[in-house]
């Protein structure tokens, strides 16, 4: 067998962490009862703001989610955490942290660690106005392929974050390195989002022949400065052809889905047809400026 059953998941993180880690517990078990094998948690899932203090407790929150995994006996990708030191352990310089999503196998074990290399910066109509990643985090500088291996087999996942789905040339290096699905756990603006969200899902795809899986932020989050940040949410996952397969419809949380803290959305990757599609349409054989 060549499926892989994953599960991207929606949430409206607020700035209570025990809130938000209680919400991806709940989301990795009810995906784990439909059948999921990997999951996706979205960027900042633990909190949205109040950074440098979240990245104070990052072993701790890694360790409880990786506990999570274990739980569940299924792999889970935990969205972003923002972490103050460097994938060797150096400290990173001038008060900056690292944005980091992490692979956790069922046993517990971190598979990988990805640093966001592409930050997120740009001026949009809304109650913030302006974004600037790079005030708050340093980018990472290398490419993650990293193995999901089950059951049916070993899948090969390429490790984005938010802002990188942006940037074609990183998905389409992701797939000459190996990758046959992509992650790209989000944060995104509602204005941005709307404009491109579920366009940007499935252009990656198409990019890079492989499944897209979008876990999203979505709603407004209240901070403790007194201000808001309304995210697009519409967690969605988009097959090779550039199909979406499966999508939340909605920036906020339903009643029902709110009541949980959470939303799911799920598809199944089909490595069989995905690699026949490949070479039906040999795109990678093709390149001339890559």
């Amino acid at each position: 067998m060549t499926i892989l059953t994953v599960a991207a998941v929606q949430m409206n993180s607020q700035q209570d962490i025990d809130a938000n880690l209680a919400a991806i517990s709940k989301s990795i078990s009810q995906a784990k009862s439909q059948g999921a094998q990997f999951v996706v948690l979205p960027e900042n899932c633990c909190s949205m703001g109040e950074q440098p203090a979240t990245a104070e407790r990052f072993d701790e929150l890694s360790s409880t989610i990786a506990d999570f995994a274990k739980d569940s006996g299924i792999h889970v990708l935990a969205g972003t955490l923002p972490c103050p030191y460097r994938p060797d352990g150096a400290r990173v310089p001038d008060g900056r942290l690292r944005q980091v999503s992490q692979l956790f196998a069922p046993d517990g074990s971190q598979v990988a660690r990805y640093d966001k290399i592409h930050l997120f910066t740009a001026t949009v109509g809304d109650k913030q106005g302006r974004y600037d990643e790079a005030a708050t985090f340093e980018a990472g500088d290398k490419m993650v392929v990293a193995p999901i291996a089950t059951d049916n087999g070993t899948f090969w996942l390429g490790m984005m974050v938010c802002f990188d789905l942006r940037f074609p040339a990183l998905s389409q290096r992701l797939r000459q390195s190996g990758a046959e699905i992509l992650t790209a756990p989000s944060a995104f603006t509602y204005l941005t989002g709307q404009a491109h969200w579920s366009l940007l899902l499935k252009a990656r795809a198409i990019d890079s022949q492989c499944l897209v899986v979008g876990a999203a932020q979505g709603g407004e989050h209240q901070y403790k400065s007194g201000t808001a940040r309304q995210t697009w949410g519409h967690a969605g996952i988009s097959n090779f052809k550039g199909e979406m397969v499966a999508q939340y419809e909605q920036s906020a949380l339903s009643d029902n889905d709110a009541q949980d803290g959470f939303a799911l959305v799920t598809a199944s990757l089909d490595l069989a047809a995905q690699n026949e599609g490949r070479q039906n349409l040999p795109i990678f054989n093709c390149h001339r400026l890559a």
